[in-house]
């Protein structure tokens, strides 16, 4: 059955001190886990906050609440952090949450929640057809959320996203119970709250699509000149980098290194009115690039402090890439036995700097010390550490 209107219609967006005063009153005498959702406008805006806020509890209906018409909604927040919140994918929307005050004491992620349980498609849409019974429309899912007013199909579209996330965290919990598995879930959750706020990537520029076409320190340089470029027209005006300057025309332009405006707005990328007004800012970029003495051109690769990417492993280190291969095989093992996605077993990332830097002496004990140092979870241990130090010793 496809779900096309909220149970109680869909509800203007809360707007005024004296309607969010009476939203989260209501909110507060509601009963059981609260349904939360948040829409942002990625792809449209430099910023990752939040558009739209959507919740729903048992007795009280669903409120849409604009977080552009308050200072922030810590009042709102604070009201709600004793309920458990429910959201899907609660990694996307808990920092945009946070950033306007709402912070939950504890959560229940229906995407995560799936994986655990097996679940191939773990989508909202494609969970609540399995598990309710119902389908839910996804048109609006990438519009500009940053849009006022708000067209009233897309009021809709968000009112549905929350309409049936308390059923389905239900049905959920009911099938990870099942399984065994609820209180990895629960363990997984709580991580979510606790995780630290994910650390700026130190040469973000390095992401830019194609780079692995840029040949050379100069041409490395060229790509970091232009992405640095954008980024700060991008954050001043609040608009996606890609609509600046799509990243295949800052390849082209690393590749062709242009030295005059005839040339650059030739390239691919360039030609439009908007690239065209900004022409003279890409080309000082490259001209600063060109200008630059060799120790301070990029390295080919970026800096990190964990171990080197993997596939360079046989050339550096023939008897890690052998360890890393067991322990792959092993952790691959486990996750088809239990029927969760390896990456939600272990972190690829964890595996891999085991496998690069072993415990010493190699056992299930220090093996089980180093994956709880790398923030992996108890169920996660317990399921992971005996094979792992058996890969690591070769066994």
């Amino acid at each position: 059955m496809v779900l096309t209107t909220p149970r109680e219609g869909t509800p203007a967006p809360v707007e005024t001190a004296e309607a969010l005063e009476q939203a989260t009153k209501r909110l507060v005498e509601g009963t059981g886990p609260l349904a939360v959702d948040a829409e942002r406008a990625s792809g449209y805006r430099y910023s990752h906050r939040a558009y739209l806020i959507q919740l729903r509890r048992a007795g009280t209906g669903t409120y849409l609440v604009d977080p552009l018409a308050f200072d922030d909604l810590a009042a709102l927040g604070q009201s709600l952090a004793d309920t458990e919140w429910v959201l899907h994918a609660a990694s996307q929307d808990l920092p945009c949450l946070t950033d306007v005050g709402m912070r939950p004491g504890k959560v229940f992620d229906t995407e995560l929640g799936a994986r655990l349980a097996g679940f191939e498609r773990v989508g909202l849409a494609a969970l609540t057809e399995r598990l309710l019974g119902y389908t839910l429309e996804k048109h609006h899912s990438a519009a500009d959320w940053s849009t006022r007013p708000l067209p009233k199909s897309w009021l809709t579209y968000a009112a549905l996203d929350v309409e049936l996330l308390i059923e389905l965290r239900y049905a959920l919990a009911t099938e990870l119970e099942r399984q065994g598995k609820l209180g990895w879930a629960e363990e997984e959750f709580a991580a979510l709250l606790d995780a630290p706020p994910a650390r700026p990537r130190p040469e973000p520029w390095r992401r830019t699509s194609g780079i692995h076409k840029a040949r050379g320190a100069q041409a490395l340089a060229r790509v970091r000149a232009l992405w640095q470029a954008r980024d700060e027209i991008a954050r001043r005006r609040d608009v996606a980098p890609g609509r600046i300057l799509p990243d295949t025309a800052i390849m082209a332009a690393a590749q062709a290194n242009p030295e005059d405006l005839q040339s650059l707005t030739a390239l691919p990328g360039f030609g439009g009115r908007a690239t065209r007004k900004l022409a003279r800012i890409w080309l000082r970029a490259l001209t600063d690039a060109r200008q630059l003495p060799d120790q301070q051109l990029p390295t080919p690769t970026a800096p990190s402090d964990g171990p080197p990417p993997p596939h360079r492993w046989a050339e550096r280190d023939p008897a890690a890439a052998e360890r890393l291969a067991r322990c792959r095989a092993a952790v691959n093992r486990i996750a088809e036995e239990i029927a969760v996605p390896p990456e939600n077993l272990i972190l690829p990332d964890s595996v891999r700097r085991l496998a690069w830097s072993p415990p010493e002496p190699v056992s299930e004990q220090t093996t089980a010390q180093a994956l709880a140092g790398y923030g992996a979870r108890s169920w996660q241990i317990r399921l992971t550490a005996e094979p792992l130090a058996a890969a690591l010793a070769g066994q």
